[in-house]
């Protein structure tokens, strides 16, 4: 009976943590058609906006930094229910921001938010792994994908007809109504080991760097679709809004039913063989992208880039928990470290880029860096496992 109940918990806390990915990614998502909002309303320009952005991966980095000690010190859960309900309110934040270093400000605070939130997810997904003896961690990213969709989707025609203050106050009630819920359901740690944390060294294998470096490679692109699609369709395509706001819920409905097929496809045909595929198709994706003559071909072929990366980030993430000679902890935090800084900082180069060029040849050259992570791929091969079975107590 004991050993049916702490099951429960587990399948209930499994679901508990696909709620918050889902909302950390409705969240994220509907950013992305606000960011030509920014622009207009406070009459920026590129540069200044890409400063804004670069902010926002300051503040995300700065937070993932302390999250690692926090969780540490108080468990997953505890960090994650901070950081999502404090991040439930963070584009709403943006959204009242009424001059550049307001904006600022909100912005810094709101990356903070997304940033501890997205480490402290994905710790406590580990932790219902080892529970259920089962990985979840590629479907967890595909309610990720999932929340990122129903954000882009529903933002862009929403700001059009209701305006962006109305549309931030409704994304923060749903997020933090799906927030409140889920915390009450999540699982904990055992014990967090506080002493583990108290030297600080870095990795002496070198493959788990080369690791992460095909993570910020890939993330990057994935960054810079979410950050500057939608106003490359608008300023470059001649798109509304509404439409504009379909290029990033192209890419994440794809990579969220992906993703969700995930595991199977990993499992079927190796992690490797897997990511070497996907980089092919997402860097095809990029390049079309980047040359297409209108907005419909160029949405889909963002779509199509989604399809390569849904299953690239998962697989280098459990290549990096894997690597010998080190804790599961400590490679997995290089590697989301790495990669997590080109989806956070590396568009604000973009922005700069973008304002003595144009937004088309710099997707061109981005599915040029998914062809390396191709070309990188057997690297990946730490990812070949099976998942253990928990430890008993």
């Amino acid at each position: 009976m004991a050993t049916l109940n702490v099951m429960q918990t587990a399948i209930r806390g499994r679901w508990a943590v696909a709620a918050i990915f889902l909302a950390n990614g409705f969240l994220t998502g509907a950013w992305a058609p606000q960011i030509p909002v920014v622009l207009t309303r406070l009459d920026i320009s590129k540069f200044t906006l890409g400063l804004l952005i670069l902010l926002f991966g300051a503040g995300a980095v700065t937070a993932m930094t302390w999250c690692g000690h926090l969780i540490s010190r108080h468990g997953s859960r505890t960090v994650l229910r901070w950081f999502g309900l404090i991040g439930s309110f963070g584009l709403l934040v943006v959204a009242l921001a009424p001059n550049v270093p307001l904006a600022a400000i909100a912005m810094f605070i709101f990356g903070g938010s997304i940033g501890g939130m997205d480490v402290a997810m994905n710790a406590n997904a580990v932790t219902v792994e080892r529970r259920l003896s089962r990985a979840i961690m590629s479907s967890s990213h595909g309610f990720w994908s999932l929340g990122g969709f129903a954000g882009g989707a529903l933002g862009g025609f929403a700001i059009q007809n209701y305006g962006h203050l109305a549309h931030a106050t409704v994304v923060t009630a749903l997020a933090f109504a799906v927030i409140a819920v889920a915390v009450r359901y999540l699982v904990a740690e055992d014990k967090p080991q506080v002493t583990e944390h108290h030297k600080f060294a870095l990795p002496g294998n070198p493959l788990v760097y080369l690791v992460g470096l095909m993570a910020l490679l890939t993330m990057i692109s994935e960054g810079a679709v979410l950050d500057w699609a939608a106003l490359y369709l608008q300023q470059e395509l001649g798109a509304d809004l509404a439409i504009a706001g379909l290029a990033y819920a192209a890419f994440s409905g794809v990579m969220a039913v992906i993703r969700f097929l995930g595991d199977g496809v990993r499992n079927r045909f190796g992690a490797v063989t897997t990511l070497r595929v996907s980089a092919l198709v997402a860097a095809a994706g990029m390049l079309v992208a980047g040359l297409a003559p209108s907005p419909w071909l160029a949405i889909s072929a963002f779509a199509f880039c989604g399809f390569g990366i849904a299953n690239m980030v998962p697989i280098l993430f459990s290549a990096g928990g894997n690597q010998e000679g080190m804790s599961s902890g400590t490679g997995m935090s290089v590697v989301t470290t790495m990669g997590y800084s080109g989806i956070l900082v590396a568009p604000s180069a973009i922005g700069f880029i973008a304002e003595h060029s144009s937004f088309g040849p710099i997707f061109v050259a981005l599915s040029g860096l998914l062809v390396v992570v191709f070309l990188m791929a057997g690297l990946a091969h730490r990812a070949e496992f099976s998942p253990e079975p928990a430890p008993a107590e």
